[in-house]
């Protein structure tokens, strides 16, 4: 496994590591080894889906999945969220192109290099502590969707709210383990790393936001040989 598994998020160029996930629409599990030599594959890191921003982020992979497809590319949307609740949730909330996988002991997101954020008093050592202070100062806009900018802390609730989505017991606990750092990376059919997108690049400054699609799109030309 590369060293940016370790020492930070994996890069063009790093190999893929292995990883076995519990598939969320069906019983049995879903390997990265298993779409080597068959196809390129998008595979997005997120935190729970007690998460906002990350749903938001899985619903915008579900609609880009059909440009990656013409290109023969698949996508997979992974969530540190118990499979039985990740199933109850995607009941009601289908997505029925890209492939969902659930991961509650984020054992994918290290094997990729993300790191969990930690909320501190006041020390902060992006990517691994924050301080409260640092992170309340943090302003999230969001248009049509927010009337004004707002702290992570608000702009997550206010956004639970506006979804009517309910934190359950599995939620909670999803929650209490610290801020996991999400990214999302294309890999191509030898399962080489050819793009990536992460919360951990240039001191956060892409906290909560997700890729550019014509970002994804313009990177595929790098995975289509």
């Amino acid at each position: 496994m590369s060293e940016h598994s370790v020492n930070g998020p994996l890069q063009p160029g790093d190999s893929a590591p292995e990883v076995v996930l519990d598939a969320i629409a069906h019983d049995g599990k879903i390997t990265l080894r298993d779409f080597q030599g068959r196809s390129p594959i998008l595979i997005g890191l997120f935190r729970g889906l007690h998460c906002p921003f990350c749903r938001r982020h899985i619903t915008a992979m579900s609609r880009l999945d059909g440009a990656l497809r013409e290109r023969g590319i698949e996508s997979i949307a992974v969530v540190n969220t118990t499979i039985e609740r990740a199933r109850l949730y995607f009941r009601f909330h289908p997505l029925p192109n890209i492939i969902a996988a659930s991961d509650p002991e984020r054992v994918s997101h290290r094997a990729f290099g993300l790191p969990s954020l930690a909320f501190t008093e006041n020390e902060t050592d992006w990517p691994h502590k924050v301080g409260m202070k640092a992170a309340a100062a943090m302003r999230i806009d969001m248009p049509g969707e927010m009337a004004a900018p707002m702290d992570p802390f608000a702009a997550f609730q206010f956004l639970n709210e506006k979804d009517g989505y309910t934190m359950t017991e599995a939620d909670q606990r999803a929650a209490a383990t610290g801020a996991q750092l999400i990214g999302e990376f294309l890999v191509d059919r030898d399962g080489i790393v050819r793009w990536s997108f992460t919360e951990v690049d240039d001191g956060g400054r892409y906290m909560f936001r997700a890729p550019n699609a014509d970002d994804i799109i313009s990177a595929t030309s790098a995975v289509l040989h």
